[in-house]
């Protein structure tokens, strides 16, 4: 499988750090603020529905404890997070989870017990009833007030002042500045009206309380559910493996796997490494890894992912790669790091947030101060200025973007979709153009050679040649015309029909085929090798045409029909050299030796997938390298009805471009060859198949876990309705406090409604968000 990431690098240049003590926007802004400030800090990211901090470093004298020491300073703590080999016998997070949020239900159960009696004389008002201030006497009431203030909001006063010492505010001090002005009223009335208890407002400081530290659990609860991508993908890594030494077999810890162990997978288990299967056949199921609904066939020689799951079937498989090498750790620190990864309009959220909190703090004064010189009771101006702190709570407004981008990768990934980055799946709801490469994307990338026609040679030479440039090479091109050469020439003469004279004959072409040397690819243009000193090439017409070489009329027109039935018309050439095998003082022009044709098939779901595509408002145009004849070929049967075709590979990246001046839109390139790579960088997005080549797959910001055009619509509705969650989202956000303050500042909506309100619009916008993971793949964006 592909490469997805560079761990090395990550390792060097960025620090992740798990942070607590952050409740809203504003505290994710000052994190981050402190950590920029250090020396040798590239970027922060700090994401709150995570509660991580990413710093990427350039070279500088911050380590991980100048980074832990300016978050501390911040008012918040910090840790570094415990690489997976360290953290073998520590806790899971899903463990650590559970402990944490238990606690949090206990103090909240506790909290709501007490605070229950308190509510009850405003429950007896509200029904004209005063029998039931009774059964609560106001110092009862002071004492139950008093504990939760202290106990219960204790955390709010610790928050608030590490927030004030840092010269910074967030919703702790929201709370704790309007819980305490609730809860300082009541006791100076207690004090002043001792036997009146229709003074006495402890109540509204304690359901606050109460009510925000639901919320807040609530939220936890909601947050962790956007995170189930990566626990699924975490948990299909296998704690043992069978490893096979001799004919013995030895179940031992996964972390002692080693490259090139041979491991022994049974039916039922997951693949415990990345491999090469040795023996043995059986279907493997990689839906959870891919996507793909159904079981794929393995046999010798196909490679195995870890954490797909053996079918019926017991196989041996090579390491290939253990750890944090195999493509699941791969994919799963891709997924990470786009949940860690801000996206743009987070940046607008943050400057709001920036200033909320001293706004909020204003506003609450202008309402108290408005209500006194209304002529309002000291009570009424401070119950109502209260209400504002309450209710303006800036968590929905922090949780309304990442909450939305962790649901929307996490379920792409589900559906074999990964998204590089936040910026990636913001780009991707605006695409309105999608280029194709050709082979390998839309085409099964799996040529076969459908005519081999030698010029001046004899057809088995001609072959042997042509197998001799091409063994080395990767291309699907390259492997057609290896296969042909192994069906067509005995390579033992144990498997040899015909006379010892065609035994000798195959054996020299085995050993043509095998003498290649000092072989490399011309980008755009094919292959070169020597044999035998003699210069050979397999390239396109463009390059024969290049090399000055004529060919005669008949074999002009046979080229041009086969082009024409949606072949790929080949070249085998030999180039301008000395003739070793001659006269060594004479130099021989190029010529063409043979004509080579591969035909390919259309994968079958590119056309539906380019007829989703164009239901979506999106136009597909076909740029490949191939000659116009195979291009026009699968355009037209695509539905794509515009096609550049013998695009060399730096000017694939100007065709994007210029596309990119006349479209009104964003641009996004699908391929996944290396010759790709240019234009996939230069797309505004580019799409890469994971069944292609590295390079491919590191200029891309998309990555398809399969070689399956219908995923770029998924791709892009995935996006479209991840950025419509984060639109509502915001606006909801923005709505509770736009409705909700004024409500609270005229004096319509008391601490408690405020304390309820706020709450709800945290845990709604994360539940909005959630809906995601309803979406399927092959849906209509609509």
């Amino acid at each position: 499988m592909t490469d997805l990431s560079t761990p090395e690098h990550v390792a060097q240049t960025s620090a992740e750090l798990d942070i607590s003590g952050m409740t809203c926007a504003s505290c994710a802004m000052r994190v981050e603020k402190a950590l920029a400030k250090l020396p040798g800090v590239a970027s922060v990211s700090v994401n709150l529905a995570t509660e991580k901090a990413t710093v990427n470093l350039a070279d500088g004298p911050t380590g991980i404890d100048a980074l832990i020491a300016a978050v501390t300073k911040a008012g918040y703590q910090a840790t570094p997070v415990v690489a997976e080999a360290a953290a073998a016998d520590a806790p899971s997070d899903a463990q650590r989870f559970h402990d944490r949020t238990r606690r949090e239900l206990a103090g909240v159960v506790t909290c709501a017990l007490l605070t229950l009696p308190l509510v009850l004389p405003m429950l007896g008002e509200g029904f004209g009833s005063h029998r039931m201030d009774a059964l609560v006497p106001p110092w009862l009431q002071f004492g139950l007030a008093t504990f939760v203030q202290v106990v219960f909001g204790a955390r709010f006063y610790q928050a608030a002042y590490r927030a004030v010492r840092a010269g910074a505010g967030n919703m702790d001090l929201l709370v704790a500045l309007g819980t305490s002005a609730a809860y300082g009223v009541s006791v100076y009335d207690l004090l002043m009206h001792p036997g009146d208890p229709m003074h006495l407002y402890f109540e509204a400081s304690a359901v606050v309380i109460t009510l925000v530290r639901f919320g807040k659990w609530l939220e936890a609860r909601a947050k962790r559910q956007t995170t189930d991508a990566i626990r699924a993908l975490n948990a299909l890594r296998p704690e043992r493996a069978r490893i096979r030494v001799g004919r013995e077999e030895h179940e031992v810890p996964l972390a002692q796997v080693r490259v090139g162990m041979v491991v022994v997978v049974r039916p039922g288990e997951r693949v415990p490494v990345d491999g090469v299967v040795v023996e043995g056949r059986t279907h493997i199921d990689e839906s959870l890894l891919t996507g793909e609904s159904l079981p794929v066939s393995k046999q010798t020689d196909d490679p195995v992912t870890a954490g797909s799951i053996n079918g019926e079937g017991v196989i041996a498989v090579s390491t290939r790669a253990t750890g944090a090498e195999t493509t699941l750790a791969r994919i799963i620190r891709l997924v990470e790091t786009a949940q860690a990864e801000k996206a743009p309009i987070q940046r607008l959220v943050d400057r709001v947030s920036e200033i909320f909190v001293p706004a909020i703090l204003v506003l609450a004064l202008l309402t108290l101060a408005g209500w006194l010189a209304a002529g309002a009771g000291g009570e009424t101006a401070l119950l109502n200025a209260v209400a504002v702190l309450v209710i303006a709570c800036p968590c929905a407004l922090g949780l309304a973007t990442p909450a939305a981008i962790m649901a929307g990768t996490g379920v792409a990934a589900r559906h074999g979709v990964l998204i590089k980055d936040a910026e990636a799946l913001e780009i991707a709801h605006r695409v309105k153009l999608v280029a194709f490469d050709k082979t390998g994307t839309l085409t099964v990338g799996q040529p076969s050679l459908t005519a081999f026609e030698p010029i001046g040679l004899g057809r088995a030479e001609a072959l042997a040649l042509a197998a001799a440039v091409q063994r080395h090479s990767d291309h699907p091109l390259a492997r057609a015309v290896m296969k042909a050469y192994e069906e067509a020439m005995p390579l033992d003469d144990r498997d040899a029909s015909g006379s010892d004279g065609e035994v000798l004959v195959a054996h020299a072409k085995t050993l043509a085929a095998t003498a290649a040397s000092k072989a490399r690819a011309v980008p755009g243009r094919g292959v070169e090798a020597e044999i035998d000193g003699r210069a050979l090439a397999i390239g396109s017409t463009r390059w024969l045409n290049e090399l000055g070489i004529k060919l005669p009329a008949e074999l002009t027109a046979r080229a041009q029909q086969l082009e024409n039935d949606g072949n790929t018309v080949s070249w085998l050439m030999s180039l301008a050299g000395r003739n070793t095998e001659s006269d060594s003082s004479r130099t021989t022009p190029p010529a063409a030796l043979a004509l080579l044709a591969f035909g390919d098939t259309v994968k079958p779901t590119a056309r539906a997938a380019i007829a989703r595509l164009k239901q979506m408002g999106i136009r597909s145009v076909l740029v490949t390298g191939d000659n116009h004849g195979s291009a026009a070929s699968v355009a037209a049967a695509l539905g794509i009805d515009e096609v550049h075709a013998q695009v060399l590979p730096e000017d694939k990246a100007r065709v994007i471009r210029d596309l990119k001046m006349r479209t009104a839109g964003i641009v996004a390139m699908a391929g996944d060859g290396i010759n790709d790579a240019p234009a996939l960088a230069a797309a505004d997005l580019g799409i890469a198949m994971a069944t292609g080549t590295d390079v491919a797959m590191h200029a891309a910001g998309v990555t398809l876990m399969r070689g399956d055009p219908a995923l770029v619509a998924d791709a892009i509705d995935i996006s479209r309705r991840t950025w419509r969650k984060i639109q509502q989202n915001l606006f909801w956000a923005f709505v509770y406090n736009l409705v909700g303050i004024p409500l609270a500042a005229f004096g319509l909506l008391n601490p408690m409604l405020a304390g309820a309100a706020m709450a709800f619009s945290s845990v709604s916008v994360v539940t909005n968000a959630l809906l995601l993971r309803t979406w399927r793949a092959g849906r209509e964006a609509r």
